[in-house]
């Protein structure tokens, strides 16, 4: 297994850098392509591939999965045995101020791959799905609720690309597993999410732009767990639709900032925004399948994952300050 060459779509992302890492550690041979798009400071996502620029059995492109001519060029240069697709335009609410480009991504880019799979005939694709589609159902949160009434176009697109997915297994016996993620934390994280924001507000002592009155909650999950799951994901396993979550009681945003105040030694500063509507209020992930198919728990508790981001912001923020949020 470990001499098995990877597509890994997304690979300078928050999840992909992670994800890489472990697959090259396995001894895979991981050929890379990210965009490198500025949806946020692309200067986290160069930090992150320089570092996986340094093994030599990682090869990168920059190359965007919507552009089907570039990447059949990569599929005819390389023999892959599985693809893992991970590059995906992702935020809830910037997906309603531009809802085109998330299906051009992530519905669009996905078929390009299966695609390009089916041609090729490569039978294992893993794809990275969210726990948005979970909107309105009742917790914890189990892979066979009916998810048919996605609330934000970021969901909708993540739904379609399941849904293809499914199509290509049934009609060339692809091998799937969708992985639906919960709140993904940790060092070198996104900047658009809170935990990134909220340590660097409190640390630079500006007010956190908080939706709500800080009771919603997440179930939080640490990004080297969400990596391992992945790899674990490479597994043959038919359809399935699996949870990567922390399967624990779901952490209000309040506690957070709570646990990050204590960790920077500063008092937060907390500026309230009406809730979206478009959020979910709680996610909580049943986990049980993870369990039973992929061997797989949630390894890092909250706290010890917390000290971690925090601990690499603060070895990082000098030329962190200038990143934008």
């Amino acid at each position: 297994m470990g001499k098995q060459t990877i597509l890994l779509t997304g690979s300078a992302g928050f999840i992909g850098w992670r994800t890489a890492e472990f697959l090259l550690k396995d001894g895979y041979f991981v050929v890379g392509v990210d965009n490198m798009n500025d949806y946020y400071d692309p200067r986290l996502k160069h930090w992150r591939n320089e570092r996986l620029l340094q093994y030599d059995n990682y090869r990168f492109f920059e190359a965007d999965i919507e552009n089907y001519g570039a990447m059949k060029v990569i599929f005819d240069y390389f023999k892959f045995d599985a693809v893992i697709n991970l590059a995906a335009r992702a935020g809830v609410r910037y997906s309603m101020e531009n809802p085109h480009v998330y299906m051009q991504t992530n519905a669009q880019g996905t078929l390009n791959l299966l695609e390009l799979m089916r041609e090729k005939g490569i039978k294992k694709f893993v794809l990275a799905s969210t726990s948005s589609l979970y909107a309105g159902q009742p917790m914890p949160f189990k892979e066979d609720l009916p998810v048919n009434t996605p609330i934000s176009p970021y969901a909708a697109s993540k739904k379609a690309a399941e849904v293809m997915a499914y199509t290509y297994h049934y009609l060339y016996g692809i091998d799937v597993t969708v992985l639906r993620y919960f709140t993904v934390y940790g060092p070198a994280g996104r900047p658009d999410m809170s935990i990134f924001r909220f340590i660097k507000w409190i640390d630079e002592g500006k007010p956190i732009q908080l939706y709500g009155d800080g009771t919603q909650s997440r179930d939080f999950t640490y990004v080297d767990d969400i990596a391992r799951g992945t790899v674990l994901g490479l597994k043959e396993v038919g359809y399935e639709i699996i949870n990567l979550g922390g399967g624990k009681n779901p952490i209000s945003l309040n506690i957070i900032i709570e646990k990050l105040e204590l960790l920077l030694g500063k008092k937060a500063r907390v500026e309230r925004k009406p809730f979206h509507k478009a959020d979910l209020k709680t996610t909580w992930a049943d986990i049980d399948k993870a369990k039973r198919v992929l061997n797989w728990a949630p390894e890092t508790d909250i706290d010890t994952g917390l000290e971690r981001a925090v601990q690499w912001y603060l070895e990082n923020k000098i030329w962190l300050r200038d990143i934008n949020l």
